[in-house]
Formats: structure tokens, sequence, C-alpha cells
């Protein structure tokens, strides 16, 4: 029987060779922002959230020859294979909001794929309704959920979260997002 809530897939697996090139080998997701690392942020954010979650780890996609993200969403779809839908998240995005990823699985109910716009720009998370799951499971190397998007055009919800655009893909990105944690703490 499915579960009421779709699962939240946090995309753990990538090998961060940019930010790694950048950073004199510093793994992002490992990065510290404030007191806790990048990883920990995102995958905090959809504990607070209240949804199920599944990370996807490298070790997940071992058995693959060069990973690329649609490995990992088709990964993480496979073990969660009977939820009611699921929420794309890369892990460098640790600072989506919580409420964005209920706004997110709310507005699943009613639409087949939702993302998240902020100011105009495409974010995530990316939701998919259960019927995508196929579709989503057949997904392989680095293009993501591409074709699953072009099948079923997804529904713009706009949400107040500039946290569900800013990845930390560089040294200046997780400084940026240093200060917008910073700015956040202050507003509260």
């Amino acid at each position: 029987m499915p579960q009421a809530l779709p699962t939240v897939i946090i995309l753990a697996a990538g090998r961060s060779t940019r930010f790694r090139a950048a950073s004199g080998g510093l793994d992002k997701l490992q990065a510290h922002l404030g007191t806790l690392s990048v990883r920990e942020h995102t995958i905090a954010a959809v504990q607070a959230s209240g949804l199920p979650v599944h990370v996807v780890e490298a070790a997940h996609t071992a058995h693959i020859a060069l990973p690329g993200m649609g490995d990992s969403i088709a990964t993480g779809v496979r073990a969660c294979a009977q939820a009611a839908g699921w929420l794309i998240l890369p892990a460098d995005l640790p600072l989506v909001q919580p409420a964005t990823l209920r706004a997110v699985a709310q507005a699943l109910a009613s639409h087949t794929v939702v993302h998240a716009v902020y100011q105009g720009q495409r974010g995530h998370p990316v939701g998919f309704a259960a019927t995508c799951g196929p579709a989503l499971m057949a997904l392989s190397g680095d293009q993501g959920a591409r074709a699953v998007l072009q099948t079923y055009p997804p529904h713009a919800l706009p949400v107040d979260d500039a946290g569900c655009i800013h990845d930390v893909d560089t040294p200046e990105a997780l400084e940026a997002a240093r200060r917008l944690l910073a700015r956040r703490v202050q507003a509260s």
C-alpha cells in the first residue's frame, strides 16, 4: 500500500568535481555552513518538513561505471517504489526551507510534476507523482529527469525561499550561502 506522503530523495552520490577542483579537494557536502555541514543542513530541512526521506549515497551507485544524476534518481525511486510520489532534492541545497518541501508535496495532490520557483527561477525540489515511477526508475546518465519532464510538463509553484535555488557548487556559492544563512539568523 502506498504511503500517504511523497518521499524526499536526497541525491548525495555526486562526485563534486567542480567544487573539489576549486577548493583543493574539499567535498562540498562536508563543507561547514555554520555549525552543520552542507549535507547536514539539507537532511535537517527534510526532517523538519515531516516528510519521509531516503538519501542516495555514492555506495548505492558504485556498481555503475560513471553514475550520473539520472542513475541516482532511479536508484532512490527504486528504493522507495511504494511511495505516494517523490521529491528530488540535490544534497547541495542546504538552505531549502521545510515549508517549501511541504508545499511541493501538497501540490502533487493536484499535479503530476511540480517544481519550486523563486523569483522566476526554477528550483528544487522537483516533485513527481507515483504515476511517474516507471519513467523515473528507467533513468540513467547525467541528464537527470529531463526525459520525464518532457513527458509530464511541470507545474511551477512559486515559493518565497531563496534556498530552493541556492546550490553549493563552488566555494563562492558556499560563501554566498553563509551570508544568506547569517541574514536568516539575524531576521529570526
